[in-house]
């Protein structure tokens, strides 16, 4: 500033001074050697900033971080659910006043473990006048055998003996099989999850009044839009967070479908779960599937990654100045991207303060 101050002065003195020749002419080349000696100045005091290590102020603060590999993983992120296969529902065969109930929720059941009855005295009647006559076609079958073994009597006899006999057998088994579906019966080892009926109370074939679940047998299920399906497979690391219950485990696909939805567009995905009793069925889960790892990968935040028609670059600092170093991104998960060309381990990374450097431009961090 005092500089130009004092061309133009010594301008202004020139021009007044001036007689009666080319005073035009004069003030132009003034002005020419003005220009030039304001480009010197320029170049001078840039030179001297350059080489003036005390003058911290001409130096711009920024924060850098030194690159390094480490894990990164990107995942396909879906909601699911706990299921189990053994999880049923049961009810009579036949309609009916329920006479007994031989278990309370929580109880532990096997296969073929009575747990209720409905009325059933009339079959029980049914049976007990039936196993008379059962028992006397018996005598009688046994006596014409033994007769007709010794070749007394009519085949006749024998014959009409025998059909007796499994005919009435045949009701028996009849009467049997209606006695057995008055009783509710586990399919299942499993634990008793809710009763649903009181003695006396009359209940039709088909509603469910007993549910039995095998803890023992729980899965994951989820649906994964059909736009990943060459990303998902058997065997893929998974993360599972159990939001309500503020847990995760950290487990692998055990099935995938290889069938479409037509109408979700997604495809069905298991995973197996252990037999903890916090588990439970229809409890919400989401799972996290590992779409890509690299165990050795330099990653940075996306933000710094900037992008001109040339292509991505980073700065990074290099002997105290800015550097562009242009860079090949890959894949992207949660703000950060995997760097695949470019930067080296051991870079310095500019991740504070990058947004207005210049190539060159000194920085102190």
């Amino acid at each position: 500033m005092r500089t130009n101050l004092l061309l133009i002065v010594g301008l202004s003195t020139l021009v007044a001074c001036s007689g009666g020749g080319d005073k035009k002419a004069e003030l132009e080349k003034l002005k020419k050697d003005a220009a030039e000696l304001n480009v010197k100045i320029a170049t001078l005091e840039e030179e001297l900033a350059a080489s003036d290590t005390t003058r911290d102020y001409k130096m711009r603060m920024v924060v850098v971080k030194s690159v390094a590999p480490e894990v990164f993983k990107s995942y396909i992120q879906v909601q699911g659910r706990v299921d189990a296969d053994e999880n049923v529902s049961l009810a009579s065969e036949t309609g009916g006043a329920v006479t007994r109930i031989n278990v309370k929720v929580g109880d532990e059941v096997s296969v073929g473990k009575i747990l209720a009855e409905t009325d059933n005295k009339i079959i029980i009647q049914g049976i007990a006048e039936l196993q008379n006559g059962l028992d006397l076609a018996n005598i009688v079958f046994q006596k014409q055998k033994n007769l007709w073994d010794q070749k007394i009597g009519t085949e006749i006899q024998f014959l009409t003996a025998k059909n007796q006999k499994e005919s009435l057998e045949k009701k028996m088994a009849t009467l049997q099989e209606q006695l057995d579906m008055t009783r509710i019966k586990s399919p299942i080892n499993g634990v008793v999850d809710d009763v649903d009926i009181k003695l006396g109370q009359v209940t039709a074939p088909g509603m469910p009044v007993i549910r039995v679940v095998n803890f023992n047998n729980l899965k994951i299920k989820g649906e994964v839009s059909e736009a990943n399906a060459t990303k998902v497979k058997a065997g893929d690391e998974v993360e599972i967070v159990f939001p309500d219950i503020n847990d995760t485990i950290h487990s692998k696909i055990n099935f995938v479908s290889k069938v479409i939805n037509p109408m979700t567009r997604t495809f069905s995905v298991q995973v197996n779960l252990d037999n903890k009793k916090e588990y439970h069925p229809n409890m919400v889960a989401v799972l996290r599937i590992v779409s890509y790892s690299s165990d050795k990968a330099l990653v940075v935040p996306v933000n710094l990654v900037q992008k001109t028609e040339q292509g991505e670059y980073v700065i990074v600092a290099d002997n105290g100045k800015a550097k562009k170093v242009n860079v090949k991104s890959g894949k992207v998960y949660n703000g950060n991207t995997e760097i695949t060309q470019g930067l080296k381990e051991g870079d310095k990374l500019v991740i504070k303060g990058f947004q207005e450097l210049n190539e060159g431009e000194n920085i102190k961090f």
